[in-house]
């Protein structure tokens, strides 16, 4: 066995070879300006940028005319929600979101709410991390101009009903944008059929390079409008300004299209199949463990198990030769756990004591066997030394034990 193991593919992905090797020549032979209109270097610049352009549009059922490139969906998001805002503001100055969602989003929100007068309002969810589709509707009143509900969560991998979501802000005639960064590619997706106005995706989640992401912006059914975040040239039909970023668009694409082919080749079935075979040998032979998030509507790679009466971080030591996540959050000074997990009303001890194993496409079932076999080991050996694990052995509910103060 290798001496270590890669499960942290929802924080970044391995870069396909063939991935690399779309993007050489445009580092060398192929250097021109995708801008530079007048010679053939950036004629040929620009060719590499419409095929990425058609290869990511083909993802998600949109016209390539409708993809704008950027450095990640932390900026598709910014662009979409702060652009959405100052657009359509004379109209409604009122956004929904919802409490799981990626800092990329509740933080642009938040920033429209103390700076610009904006009403946000953040839908809970339930146990498993879905919305309740009838708080949403309740929430849209005609001051509403925009709702942004993630696709699938990067912690807990639930899938949210984007299709319901989208037909109910169509009735109202309100714009949807959703993140889709830990689905685009991996989770069929139709902007047209889920009613999706805009959407953000990031190369880095599909084996894609780091620093280049695309935001899907509506161009009919309705023709949606946002105020450019950056200016200066007005490239991306002047949304976003900036020299584009070549060899990173054309890694994009061609990972946009190999994930294509994996929807329609059963590679994305492989990996729930191994998600599920790493959950199954751990609850045959460890008690007391959980699914975070919703058992089936789930990101095919996302697995956040809780291990009761061990404490995450000190598991993670345990095995330290596999990389996985923690539900713990290190903020300056102390271990928060995740506001992900307490939105689903998790408690700290649980959440503290939770792993999210998220696996890629080059995730092997000797590593998933491997990650079982040494995780099951660290959680035993952590319990013996729990006086809490041998309470609940012996039949104690700890929810009854008055704990003395001193």
């Amino acid at each position: 066995m290798k001496q270590s193991v890669y499960l942290d593919n929802n924080a970044t992905t391995q870069v396909d070879p063939r991935v690399v090797e779309a993007m050489l020549p445009y580092f060398t032979t192929k250097f021109g300006n995708a801008a530079s209109r007048n010679h053939a270097f950036g004629w040929e610049a620009e060719a590499g940028v419409d095929t990425a352009r058609e290869q990511v549009a083909q993802v998600i059922g949109a016209d390539s005319k409708e993809i704008i490139f950027t450095s990640g969906a932390t900026e598709s998001n910014n662009i979409a929600i702060k652009g959405v805002a100052a657009m359509y503001g004379d109209k409604g100055r009122h956004i929904i979101t919802q409490k799981t969602e990626h800092k990329a989003v509740l933080d642009p929100c938040q920033y429209l709410a103390e700076k610009h007068g904006f009403r946000v309002t953040v839908l809970e969810v339930d146990a498993q991390g879905l919305i309740d589709l009838q708080q949403l509707r309740a929430a849209m009143t005609d001051d509403t101009v925009l709702v942004s509900i993630m696709h699938g969560n990067n912690e807990i991998g639930t899938l949210q009903p984007i299709t319901e979501i989208g037909r109910l802000c169509k009735e109202r005639g309100v714009l949807f944008h959703t993140d889709a960064c830990q689905t685009f590619g991996k989770v069929p997706i139709d902007v047209e059929a889920m009613g999706i106005d805009l959407l953000s995706c990031s190369a880095h989640k599909i084996h894609g390079p780091k620093g280049v992401g695309a935001l899907y912006v509506r161009r009919k059914r309705p023709r949606v409008r946002c105020e450019a975040v950056l200016h200066g040239g007005g490239h991306e039909r002047g949304m976003r300004s900036g020299t584009l970023n070549v060899p990173g668009i054309v890694g994009l694409g061609r990972a946009a299209e190999l994930c294509r082919e994996g929807l329609a080749n059963g590679e994305v079935q492989r990996m729930a199949q191994l998600r599920d075979r790493l959950f199954q040998r751990l609850s045959s032979r460890l008690s007391d463990i959980n699914v975070n998030g919703h058992p089936t509507a789930r990101t095919p790679s996302n697995l956040n198990v809780s291990f009761a009466f061990v404490e995450g971080e000190s598991l993670m030591m345990g095995f330290s030769e596999i990389a996985v996540s923690s539900g713990s959050a290190c903020t300056s000074a102390s271990l928060e756990p995740s506001y992900v997990l307490k939105a689903l009303g998790v408690g700290d001890e649980l959440a503290h004591s939770s792993i999210r194993f998220s696996l890629g496409r080059f995730t092997t079932q000797e590593e998933i066997d491997y990650t079982a076999d040494r995780v099951v080991a660290a959680v035993e050996h952590l319990r013996k030394m729990s006086p809490l694990a041998e309470m609940a052995a012996e039949g104690i509910d700890l929810k009854t034990v008055e704990w003395a103060h001193h």
